[in-house]
């Protein structure tokens, strides 16, 4: 169990999270929503320690995060990766592997195995030996979540894995949260989707840079908790969204 206990980060004496309290079940699919400049990059950011929190705590199965790092697996925004660094497909997935073995360390079989079923399983096997920068957007987040699963991580962190990719994608990327929901794996996605879509998570956390709902879908997206999100006056644009969930 990942737990989340009174979390704050402050940005230049400024409040951007403000005590957070949460909890991620294995097995769950766990969707992370909220208007733009909610804090939801900044909030997995800090339970991963790549952001300092001002206060609280981060624990994996009652220890700390930082004594857990090999159990976490972390896909990054799109926009935060360097794609002109000169590396193929294969070798970024092979990352996780040489992290874990050690940098200086030649992968041996057993990484190689792990490296070449985690490119399989997301269908990119084929494109191995591609420059990274020469894929498609669809196919460099695929490539990216073929890193996270050869780190054979318990908990999957996903920051809006869904924006700018195909439909193939889409789908490579869905059946394997299913397939690592079944395997008692969590995952907590940052997400920009609306209507239908959201109701593919078990729960969804509404953020604003406090957590204001934390329940099934249908119960997170109703008109009030939206206007609370939304600083009590939702631009147009949100209540459009709403109107997109609730005819769904």
């Amino acid at each position: 169990m990942l737990e989340v206990q009174h979390l704050s980060v402050n940005y230049r004496q400024t409040s951007v999270l403000e005590d957070i309290h949460l909890v991620v079940h294995p097995g769950e699919l766990v969707g992370l929503i909220g208007p733009n400049g909610a804090g939801k990059s900044t909030l997995i950011q800090s339970i991963l320690g790549l952001v300092p929190a001002h206060q609280g705590q981060v624990l994996l199965d009652g220890q700390p995060l930082r004594r857990c790092q090999h159990r976490i697996a972390y896909v990054p925004q799109r926009s935060h990766i360097d794609w002109d660094y000169p590396i193929t497909a294969w070798n970024v997935v092979m990352m996780a592997q040489t992290r874990a073995a050690g940098w200086f360390r030649r992968p041996n079989r057993d990484a190689r195995r792990t490296v070449w079923a985690a490119l399989e399983r997301v269908e990119m096997l084929e494109l191995r030996h591609r420059q990274i920068r020469e894929l498609s957007g669809g196919q460099q987040q695929r490539v990216f979540l073929a890193r996270a699963l050869a780190q054979q991580a318990d908990f999957f962190f996903l920051d809006e894995p869904f924006t700018g990719i195909d439909k193939k994608t889409e789908a490579v990327m869905l059946r394997t949260f299913t397939e690592l929901q079944a395997q008692n794996k969590a995952l907590l996605v940052c997400s920009h989707e609306w209507g239908d879509a959201l109701r593919r998570y078990d729960r969804l956390l509404l953020l604003n840079r406090t957590l204001l709902a934390d329940d099934v879908p249908d119960t997170v997206m109703t008109l009030e908790n939206m206007q609370r999100a939304y600083s009590q006056t939702p631009s147009a644009n949100g209540i459009d969204r709403l109107s997109e969930f609730l005819v769904c």
